[in-house]
């Protein structure tokens, strides 16, 4: 028995049942012993600016991160040893000779180990996370904190399973003729080799923590290289790993921190290096497309963007889809891969009990449900938080410019004041409605709060052009209303033909965005949105391969 075998066992079994399973709690106690560890856990944050972080890597320098928090817009002016690409893969093919060696189910122990050790510093990574991202304190205990380690776990979880299928050692005899043969085999499990995780700006650790766990769990050493602007998260969680590795004796360069600066970007140089074996990506769908053709020999898992879509073709009650809709525009300022962006409405308008709802007033619904949350700020500073990249302010902007000589802007997206950081970058959502003539517009991923409302002829020209726009560009989280279930099918055929998952009817307190651990397959890898799945077996697969040894059966 191991430590951890429980956990791992429930994590197997729910994976197995597609349950509702995570060892941790659900958020932040308001007891006053947890307000105290919220609060010694920002002093700890502070104690970092201005400072260092301290990592067991090689480095020939320090770098400060262009780190800049979007709630105080102050630099966080924190150093991070650097050292260039052939001095961290021979640290990290040095690490393998090691880590490889050892037994996976000892490796898969130590990355629980790893989960728990970064659970116990929960609220200090919040705080870290929250003033690189600008996600709001308590999304960045939860969305950023335990489900991105259940999702941890749930990565370990098949890995363990899928190494686990391979045996030992066999004994395999037939006769040849008349001369019966037998041999002794064994069987080994390989790492395939250094891996690089590249995690984005805005939500690092939801992938991160996946990729991290796969590649180590199947004996790989890690490369991690976060956004420039996004660092501090990533190398708490590699300091994390590394201490747990110290302790056993292992090779703390089986994790390292690979930093740059937007100025001198260090990514296609990792990806290129002849050592590179696995590349894990999160980011913008261009970056990804080049990886996946160009990181050969290594092995890519992506996940880029999506058009996530919400058709309307017709509702029970307008009001709880108008609130759910309108969470999912303003959650984290629409800067999560599983953000809402474009309304499809019949022109002919979205049918009720009580009658048709013409697409105007179905608008005028969403806005005010919008308007509910984004004009309080004490509401909004827990709902939006704050726009982690001065660009995605400017881009919105400009997109709003653009598309008021096109449409009708509903709702223009406009700061809120923040109730605790009155500096901070904010901003509402912007909702605009387009004729499906206007694809241009809005027939891509559009990064932040801005989100387009497409009047279609009638409920299958909706769904029509919902499809296409998903066929084309991928989709991480669509939905689709409809009281009829003849549409219900033929919208479910519809996006699963193209690739995608879809939702039906979803209302109440569980965000639209929410993704569950051990129960949703995040992503298919069958559309451009990406290539890979959180998780699947192929996410594993791959990872490590097997080599055998024969030798005549000992009698």
């Amino acid at each position: 028995m191991t430590r951890h075998d429980h956990v791992l066992e429930q994590a197997v079994q729910a994976c197995r049942t597609r349950e509702h399973f995570s060892p941790f709690a659900d958020r932040p106690g308001k007891d006053e012993a947890s307000q105290a560890a919220i609060a010694s856990a920002k002093a700890t944050f502070e104690s970092y600016l201005g400072g260092r972080v301290e990592l067991d890597q090689p480095a020939s320098d320090e770098l400060k991160a262009a780190e800049t928090s979007p709630f105080t817009l102050a630099p966080l002016d924190i150093a991070y040893p650097v050292s260039d690409p052939d001095t961290l893969f021979a640290a990290a093919d040095d690490a393998m000779a090691v880590w490889a060696k050892v037994e996976p189910e000892r490796r898969v122990d130590l990355c629980l180990e790893m989960v728990w050790r970064l659970y116990d510093r929960w609220y200090e990574i919040a705080h870290a996370n929250q003033h690189t991202t600008g996600q709001s304190f308590s999304m960045s205990c939860v969305g950023s904190g335990v489900n991105a380690l259940d999702r941890g776990i749930e990565a370990i979880a098949y890995a363990a399973e899928a190494m686990a299928r391979v045996p030992r050692s066999g004994r395999w005899e037939r006769p040849f003729g008349r001369t019966p043969v037998a041999l002794d085999k064994r069987f080994h499990l390989l790492p395939r080799g250094p891996a690089v995780v590249i995690t984005c700006a805005s939500f690092p650790t939801w992938n991160a923590y996946p990729a991290l766990f796969a590649n180590l769990a199947t004996g790989n050493p890690v490369l991690v290289k976060p956004h420039p602007t996004s660092v501090l998260t990533m190398a708490l969680m590699v300091q994390t790993a590394q201490e747990v590795l110290a302790e056993e004796g292992l090779p703390s360069a089986t994790v390292q921190l690979a930093v740059d600066t937007p100025q001198q970007p260090v990514a296609k140089e990792l990806i290129a290096h002849p050592r590179c074996r696995i590349v894990d990506f999160t980011g913008s769908p261009e970056f990804g497309s080049w990886i996946e053709a160009n990181a050969h020999p290594a092995i890519a898992f992506t996940e880029t963007a999506g058009v996530n879509t919400v058709v309307l073709e017709s509702v029970e009650d307008l009001d709880p889809v108008a609130s759910a809709i309108a969470t999912s525009l303003g959650l984290f300022s629409a800067q999560m891969c599983t953000s809402v962006q474009n309304l499809y409405l019949p022109s002919t308008g979205v049918r009720t009990p009580d009658g048709v709802i013409a697409p105007d007033d179905v608008v005028d619904r969403i806005v005010a449900a919008v308007d509910a949350t984004a004009t309080m700020p004490s509401r909004a500073a827990g709902l939006l938080g704050a726009v982690q990249s001065p660009a995605t302010g400017d881009l919105v902007g400009q997109l709003t410019s653009s598309v008021a000589s096109r449409g009708r802007v509903v709702r223009a997206g406009e700061p809120y004041e923040h109730p605790e950081y009155p500096e901070a970058r904010t901003l509402t959502p912007s909702i605009t409605v387009l004729d499906p003539d206007d694809r241009e517009l809005f027939g891509q991923e559009r990064f932040g709060p801005i989100s387009f409302a497409v009047r279609c002829a009638d409920g299958q020209d909706a769904l029509t052009h919902a499809v296409r726009d998903v066929a084309d560009r991928g989709s991480i989280a669509s939905h689709v209303y409809s009281t009829d279930p003849r549409y219900q099918k033929r919208a479910t055929a519809a996006y699963l033909d193209a690739g995608a998952s879809v939702s039906l009817n979803l209302t109440g307190p569980m965000p639209l965005n929410f993704a569950a651990a051990y129960s949703d397959y995040h992503v298919t890898g069958l559309s451009p949105a990406g290539n890979a799945c959180l998780t699947d077996e192929a996410f594993i697969a791959g990872r490590f391969r097997v080599a055998q040894v024969r030798e005549p059966a000992q009698q």
